[in-house]
C-alpha cells in the first residue's frame, strides 16, 4: 500500500512502527514530516475541559467596554472604527471534534466562517478594510497529525487563506540573508519584506511552541522552502503571507531581534502599531537545543521600548500588543469584569508595567478566556483578551480612534465561541474546508490504523496526589521500553485523553505529539529524592511527575525542597546511596521544566521515540487494556 503514489517506505521518524508496518503489510509515505523533536511542557499550555463549560463560555461572551472622558457619542464622524479579531493557541487544530456542553465547536473551516461573518455588515460595507485578524502565538506545535505530520505547513496556509490581497509572500531575493537578526533599519526598507504591507489584514506573534524545532525550522515555516521530508500539500512551500512579530526574542551575540518587533498598519490615514512578545520563561519550557543562541528578554521592557520609539519617531498613538503569556479569568456577574481576578500573576505584572499608550493586549498560553480591563501602574485602563484555544473561540475587539488625536477613546470586546451547529458554523468556509480535507486525506492511512482496544477511558486528570491513569500507562511504557528501574514522565507532555474503544495511531499521536526520544540514565537514590522535590522548586505551580517502578509519599505541609517523605521500591524504602536506572524523555534529560537534577544523570544512552514506546507497549498488553490510579503517589495534608 502506498499513499499518493509516493515511494513505499515507512516513516523515518517511527523506528519501531516500521517493523509493525512491515508485519501488517502497511507502508506509510515518506512524504510525511518528522514531527517536532523538541518538547515543551507547561501546565497552562493545555486545554482544561473541566473548566470549559457552557457557563464559562457565556461569561466569556459578555461585553466589556471602556470609554475615555473625551469620547463623544454624537461625534461619530470624527471617530474611526477598527475591528480586531483575535485568536490564540490554535495548535494546528485544523479538524473539528472539540465539544463544549456536548456541542461541536471549532475546526479551521468553522473558525474561518465565524471570522468572515464578523467582518460582514450590511450597513458597513468597508468593515473588512478596517478589520485585522491577529494571533497570540502557539499557532503551531503540539498539533494533531493532520498538521504535525505535514510539518505544520497546513496551519500556516490556513492563515494564508484568511489574508487579504495586500498580504504577499516574501520577496525571496538571492542576495538576502533570511537568517540574520532583524534591525530597526529594516523598517525603512519596504521592499525587504512584502508581508509588512500596511494594509495586510493579518499579523501574528510567536509562542513557545514555535521554537519546538529551533529557530531555523521556524524561519523555514515562515519564510518558505521545502522541508527535507517534504514537499507536502504545496510545492514549493512558500511560507507565510503575513508578518510575525516579536520584540523580546533576540540573537544572543548581537542582541538584535530575530523577527520584526512590530508592524505598522494603516486605516483611513490612522496608523496602528502591533507589537509582539513571548513569555520570557520560554527557555525553561523548551528543550535547550530549540532556543540555542537566543535570549528572551523581559516582556514589558521590550514592548515599552518600541512603544516609546514609535511614538517619538512615527507619532503613533494606538498600540496593540500580541503576547504569548496569559492567565485564567474567574467567572463573574455583571457586564464588566473588575480587574484583579485573573489567575496568572505574570500577565498581570506585565500589563501593570506597560506604557500608557498601549490600548489592547491580545494574550494566550493559558488556553482559557480573558476579557477584562486591567490598570497599569499609572491607572491607565488596558483591555486584555484571550480566546480559549484550538479554534474554539475568537476575540471580537472594537476600537474607536479619534481621527484628530489618533488616540483610542473607546474600546470593547467579547469572546465568541465558534459553535459548529449554529450561526456561521453551519456553513464552513469552502477554501479552508478544502485545505483541511487535503491534509486529512494525506495522513489518513497512517492515523486511522488501529493499534489496540481500551476497555475504559484513560484521563490526564490528576488525583489530589498528582497521579493519573493515562500518566501511569505512559510511564509504564517508557520504563518497559528501556528496561529500567524507574521512569518519570512530565505532565505537560501528555496532550490529550484516551477514549475507550478502538485506539488508533492518530489518537496516541495526539497524546504524545512531540516525537521526543527516550533517555536511559543512572541516578542515585538521593538524586531520585532531589528530582521529586523539584516538582515544587522554582516552578510556577506543582509539576507532579508520572512515575513507574516506584511509589512515594509527599507532605504538602513540609517546606518546598523537602516535601518527599519516602520513596519506595517494591514496598521498601530505597537506599539513597544506591544507583538506579531511570527512563525520561530527552526534554527532561536536558533539564526541561526545571528538573535540573537530570543533568547529573550518569551513563546516558538514547532510546526509541516516546510514541513508538507507547504503541509497542499498548500492543503488548492483553486486549482490551486499561490503566488506573493505583496509589503510586500518596499525599499527606
Amino acid at each position: 500500500m502506498t499513499i499518493d503514489g509516493i515511494a513505499p517506505r515507512c516513516l523515518a521518524r517511527i523506528s519501531v512502527i516500521a517493523l509493525l508496518c512491515l508485519g501488517a503489510g502497511y507502508t506509510p509515505s515518506s512524504s510525511f514530516a518528522e514531527p517536532p523533536v523538541e518538547h515543551h511542557s507547561h501546565e497552562w499550555d493545555r486545554d482544561d475541559e473541566a473548566d470549559d463549560t457552557i457557563e464559562v463560555r457565556q461569561d466569556a461572551g459578555r461585553k466589556v467596554e471602556w470609554r475615555s472622558s473625551e469620547f463623544r457619542q454624537g461625534e461619530k464622524d470624527s471617530l474611526l472604527h477598527v475591528q480586531l479579531l483575535g485568536i490564540n493557541d490554535f495548535h494546528g487544530q485544523l479538524s473539528g471534534g472539540r465539544r463544549v456542553a456536548n456541542r461541536p465547536v471549532g475546526g479551521a473551516a468553522v473558525l474561518a466562517a465565524y471570522l468572515q461573518a464578523a467582518q460582514t455588515d450590511a450597513n458597513d460595507s468597508d468593515l473588512p478594510e478596517r478589520t485585522f485578524i491577529v494571533h497570540a502565538g502557539d499557532h503551531v506545535g503540539a498539533s494533531p497529525p493532520e498538521s504535525a505530520l505535514l510539518q505544520d505547513e497546513p496551519s500556516i496556509n490556513f492563515l494564508n487563506l484568511l489574508a487579504n490581497q495586500y498580504c504577499r509572500h516574501e520577496d525571496r531575493r538571492e542576495d538576502r540573508d533570511y537568517r540574520r537578526p532583524w534591525s530597526d533599519d529594516d523598517a525603512k526598507e519596504d521592499r525587504r519584506d512584502r508581508r509588512q504591507h500596511p494594509k495586510c489584514n493579518l499579523v501574528g506573534t510567536v509562542g513557545n511552541h514555535e521554537f519546538d524545532e529551533g529557530k531555523d525550522e521556524l524561519f523555514r515555516l515562515l519564510n518558505g522552502g521545502n522541508h527535507p521530508t517534504g514537499p507536502f500539500l504545496e510545492n514549493p512551500y512558500r511560507g507565510a503571507r503575513y508578518p510575525t512579530v516579536s520584540s523580546n526574542v533576540v540573537d544572543e551575540q548581537t542582541g538584535k531581534p530575530i523577527l520584526p518587533p512590530y508592524v505598522i498598519k494603516q486605516v483611513k490615514g490612522i496608523r496602528i502599531a502591533f507589537i509582539g512578545a513571548v513569555l520570557k520563561e520560554t527557555p525553561t519550557i523548551v528543550t535547550p537545543t530549540g532556543i540555542a543562541g537566543l535570549k528572551f528578554l523581559d516582556e514589558a521592557d521590550s514592548i515599552n521600548r518600541y512603544v516609546r520609539w514609535l511614538r517619538n519617531t512615527e507619532g503613533i498613538r494606538t498600540f496593540v500588543v500580541l503576547i504569548h503569556q496569559g492567565g485564567r479569568q474567574t467567572t463573574y456577574e455583571g457586564p464588566t469584569q473588575p480587574g484583579g481576578l485573573i489567575s496568572g500573576q505574570e500577565i498581570v505584572d506585565i500589563v501593570s508595567r506597560l506604557d500608557n499608550d498601549v490600548d489592547v493586549v491580545v494574550s494566550g498560553h493559558a488556553h482559557s478566556f480573558t476579557n477584562t480591563l486591567l490598570k497599569n501602574r499609572n491607572g491607565a485602563e488596558i483591555l486584555i483578551t484571550q480566546a480559549f484555544s484550538s479554534s474554539t473561540a475568537y476575540g471580537d475587539i472594537n476600537l474607536m480612534v479619534d481621527k484628530r488625536t489618533q488616540d483610542v477613546v473607546a474600546k470593547s470586546a467579547t469572546i465568541v465561541t465558534t459553535f459548529a451547529d449554529a450561526g456561521p458554523g453551519l456553513v464552513s468556509n469552502p477554501p479552508v474546508a478544502e485545505l483541511v480535507a487535503q491534509a486529512q486525506a494525506k495522513v489518513a492511512p497512517l492515523v486511522n490504523r488501529v493499534v489496540g482496544q481500551a476497555s475504559v477511558e484513560l484521563s490526564r486528570t490528576e488525583s489530589p496526589a498528582g497521579e493519573s491513569s493515562l500518566g501511569n500507562l505512559i510511564a509504564d511504557a517508557q520504563r518497559a521500553a528501556l528496561g529500567t528501574d524507574f521512569a518519570f514522565m512530565n505532565p505537560g507532555g501528555i496532550r490529550a485523553d484516551l477514549s475507550s474503544g478502538s485506539v488508533t495511531y492518530g489518537e496516541l499521536f495526539a497524546i504524545q505529539p512531540f516525537g521526543n526520544s527516550l533517555v536511559r540514565m543512572e541516578l542515585t537514590g538521593q538524586q531520585v529524592y532531589d528530582l521529586l522535590n523539584q516538582q515544587w522548586v522554582n516552578q510556577p505551580f506543582p509539576r507532579i511527575l508520572k512515575t513507574s517502578g516506584l511509589t512515594y509519599t509527599w507532605d504538602n505541609n513540609r517546606p518546598i525542597g523537602d516535601r518527599i517523605v519516602e520513596v519506595r521500591l517494591n514496598g521498601s524504602p530505597i537506599d539513597r546511596q544506591a544507583t538506579f536506572s531511570v527512563t525520561v524523555n530527552n526534554f527532561m534529560a536536558a533539564g526541561g521544566d526545571n528538573f535540573t537534577v537530570l543533568l547529573q544523570g550518569k551513563n546516558q544512552v538514547g532510546g526509541s521515540l516516546d510514541l513508538d514506546a507507547l504503541i509497542v507497549y499498548v500492543q503488548s498488553l492483553p486486549q482490551p487494556f486499561s490503566a488506573s490510579v493505583e496509589g503510586r503517589i500518596v499525599r499527606l495534608n
